[in-house]
């Protein structure tokens, strides 16, 4: 059986491709992040507890966590340009059947399932042909592809709270579904590359899933992977709650709406500098990517933790800042540092697993935070929530640094006695001959 591979251009189409991955972000996961616009308006139009509107979010970011495996499998069959399609349709379909005002549990189907699995399609289409059509260049096309995710956050913030006072909530989701639909667009940018046969395989290759699942059970049995996960679960918990109860905590206190939405285009743009410049920092190599992702955990979850704190809104505006610098940080190591755990080799079974397993602490922490919020009657419960998982994760991370470093040291001595024992013979049979 013929193997294929694929030689990246590192250039010309691939910047077309780059374009729609950016507009594919943006169209996304930054309409994602400003769902929170959306809060008080669907809360007081159902009149349901805090808790309640909070699963419509977490049904979606764990669509978006459970759909990326099924993407990845489903672009053997359709190439990545038609999951990109699939999920342009799947993402309008959900905000426009969502716009409909039915009961809440249609909100969950809608606006949960099929629109979150429509960003999810999208999201790792994105992202896998960025990966093929670049290989020098692929730091920098990806730090282009993902900003569309930050740059659109910060006007989709503004522009999503008129919608909502002129067209009402529902009037919005029917807007932005029809926005959506240029996703079909991006989709049809993105040209698959054609692959050339190079070699004979053995026929036990012959069934890649088979060959594919026994590497995921392999890579499974690493103790710092188990750990890295656990990680990815507890940070996961805290991420999505500040972004969700942000707006409407600025409300709580007395902050006109439109000041209040305006804290998200703030925290996107500070989102988008954190990842330039840790992406940076980390390209200096000065510290180790989990070193650094430590750090700037810790550092986000104090953040999160005192936010609270601040009643008033230039107070509140520092810490969304510093809230968005930092998590920007984060996001720009927190996947690369797979490859440093399991190797490139094992870094697309990993990144598969590690999206799957993550999807609970997505799933189950908004709604948490809600009922927290429900029961005591402060919005900063759910920021302590937020902080104190943030923070449990860092521990995680410093335990898998540990485990890095001492195999990577085991290693080095094991290189370096196999190259002593290289080098001894041929010393030998010189002392002979001579």
């Amino acid at each position: 059986m013929k193997e294929y591979s694929v030689d990246a251009p590192d250039g010309g189409y691939g910047w077309v491709v780059v374009i729609a991955a950016f507009f594919s972000r943006g169209l996304t996961t930054a309409i994602l992040k400003n769902f929170g616009l959306f809060f008080l308006e669907i809360q007081n139009y159902y009149n349901v507890l805090t808790s309640t509107v909070s699963w419509i979010t977490s049904t979606s970011i764990a669509m978006f966590h459970l759909g990326a495996p099924l993407a990845g499998g489903l672009g053997v069959y359709v190439t990545q340009r038609g999951v990109t399609m699939i999920g342009g349709v799947l993402a309008a379909s959900g905000m426009i059947f969502g716009s409909l005002g039915l009961a809440l549990p249609w909100m969950y189907l809608s606006v949960g399932v099929i629109q979150g699995l429509g960003v999810s399609f999208c999201w790792m289409s994105a992202n896998i042909m960025v990966n093929h059509y670049f290989k020098d260049w692929r730091p920098i096309a990806f730090s282009i592809s993902s900003s569309g995710e930050c740059v659109f956050a910060v006007a989709f913030s503004p522009f999503f709270q008129w919608l909502i006072e002129t067209y009402s909530w529902q009037g919005a989701l029917l807007i932005i579904g029809g926005l959506q639909l240029n996703l079909l667009v991006c989709g049809a940018l993105m040209k698959p590359l054609k692959p050339k046969p190079f070699s004979q395989t053995p026929n036990l290759m012959a069934d890649p899933s088979s060959t594919k699942a026994l590497f995921q059970c392999s890579i499974i049995q690493r103790p710092e992977l188990i750990l890295y996960i656990a990680f990815a679960i507890l940070a996961a918990s805290g991420f999505f709650i500040p972004p969700l109860f942000l707006v409407p905590y600025a409300n709580h206190i007395g902050i006109e709406q439109y000041w209040a939405a305006f804290l998200l285009s703030i925290l996107s743009l500070a989102d988008l500098l954190g990842r330039l410049a840790c992406g940076w920092l980390a390209n200096l190599r000065v510290l180790r990517n989990l070193q650094i992702l430590t750090i700037v955990s810790i550092l986000l979850g104090v953040v999160v933790l005192l936010l609270p704190l601040a009643r008033a809104y230039y107070p509140i505006m520092v810490f969304t800042t510093l809230y968005g610098f930092l998590f920007g940080c984060v996001v720009a190591v927190h996947i690369t540092s797979i490859v440093d755990i399991v190797g490139l080799a094992g870094f697309d079974s990993a990144l598969g697993l590690f999206m799957l397993l993550r999807t609970s602490g997505a799933f189950i922490a908004p709604p948490a935070a809600g009922w927290l919020v429900d029961w005591t009657g402060e919005f900063g419960a759910a920021f302590y929530l937020a902080g104190f998982c943030i923070i449990l994760s860092a521990v995680f991370v410093v335990m898998v640094d540990r485990l890095v470093e001492k195999k990577n040291i085991a290693l080095v001595k094991v290189t370096d006695a196999a190259a002593d024992n290289e080098t001894n013979p041929i010393n030998e049979t010189d002392h002979v001959e001579a």
